[in-house]
């Protein structure tokens, strides 16, 4: 392996720390060699903190050293001030002679103004080193930036005959409750993919069935922001998705109920390009990634609109013979793996 794919690769992995915290910052990771040693390393702290950078200049105990070292980045260096100073100050202040990165950050602010001013006081500054897995790293912050929507993950659970829930009409159920279909182990991984996204959506129809919590008490980290459509503001408030725990926005088309800090009425048309109102509403509250949850109808109006990146889907060991038949999508497998009694595909979409 070349020397600067080793150390680039080496910033990918520890970026991955800031996986769920980070955001709306990137996770970023970045080492800092002298006499090829590692001499310092440091990922993106939780967001307000400090980024990848400092952490690592930090890290270094001889900060002399510096003068004489090469420092290693995932994403371009910051250029300006937000909640904390431009990195690239700190490497200049420090007069490090030499900065590897793997990728141009994609933020109108940066893209590419912190590179250039590293090259304007003297820097070596060279991009590019396994630039593809650095922007997979942060394929959410770039999806982002770069196409003005959230990253979409549809998640699902179907059972062996295709079918992703009961007929709740003909069983009549008088309190509402999720028909689970995968096993313990599967529903554990699912709270741990909650807590690595900024948000959840759901549909009205799941939310009332269910009566779903959506938060990720079967795993640490912190809950996401939850998304309900609810187009005639049929949700009881009674039920969990109003809890004032977790910040939640009811996307409806009646008039505008009276928001507040956790509760936020969006009102959209619901007769058209429902995906892409939904997706301009989470834009607007700077959400880089949404885990939709929902029932069948809202998962085939995101994939019907083609507003999808990923798709992962549990297959568990049970059978219904008649009900919610499970979303049609056509995708490029990625993984797949067994957990235990069940199977998990994931899919990316071909045209993203």
């Amino acid at each position: 392996m070349k020397i600067h794919e080793k150390y680039i690769k080496r910033c990918v992995e520890i970026a991955k720390n800031g996986l769920g915290t980070t955001s709306p910052n990137p996770m970023v990771g970045s080492v800092i060699v002298y006499n090829d040693m590692i001499i310092g390393e440091g990922f993106t702290s939780p967001y307000g903190g400090n980024h990848a950078e400092v952490n690592a200049i930090n890290a270094v105990v001889g900060k002399e050293l510096l003068k004489k070292a090469t420092l290693y980045v995932s994403l371009e260096p910051c250029n300006h001030f937000g909640k904390t100073p431009p990195c690239s100050d700190l490497i200049i202040k420090y007069e490090i002679p030499k900065v590897i990165v793997g990728c141009i950050d994609p933020y109108d602010k940066v893209a590419g103004k912190g590179i250039e001013k590293l090259v304007k006081h003297s820097c070596d500054v060279k991009v590019g080193i396994l630039e593809d897995e650095c922007v997979e790293l942060n394929k959410r912050f770039f999806t982002y930036h770069t196409k003005k929507r959230p990253y979409i993950i549809l998640k699902w659970a179907e059972t062996k005959d295709g079918f992703i829930d009961i007929d709740r009409k003909i069983k009549n159920y008088i309190d509402a409750k999720p028909n689970w279909i995968t096993n313990q182990y599967s529903r554990q991984l699912v709270h741990k993919w909650r807590s690595e996204e900024q948000a959840i959506l759901i549909g009205t129809n799941t939310a009332i069935s269910d009566n779903p919590k959506l938060d990720t008490r079967h795993w640490g980290g912190k809950s996401p922001i939850r998304v309900v459509l609810d187009r005639n503001l049929r949700i009881p408030t009674s039920y969990n998705v109003f809890g004032k725990k977790v910040k939640t926005i009811i996307i409806t088309e009646k008039e505008k109920e009276k928001s507040n800090d956790n509760l936020i009425f969006e009102q959209i048309d619901f007769s058209k390009d429902v995906a892409l109102q939904v997706c301009d509403v989470l834009y607007k509250y700077e959400i880089q990634s949404v885990f939709v949850e929902g029932g069948s109808k809202t998962l085939q109006t995101f994939i019907d609109a083609n507003l999808w990146d990923e798709a992962r889907i549990f297959v568990g060991d049970v059978s219904f013979k008649e009900g919610v038949i499970a979303p049609v999508i056509d995708g490029k497998e990625i993984a797949r793996e067994v957990l235990q009694s069940d199977s998990l595909r994931i899919i990316r979409n071909k045209n993203c």
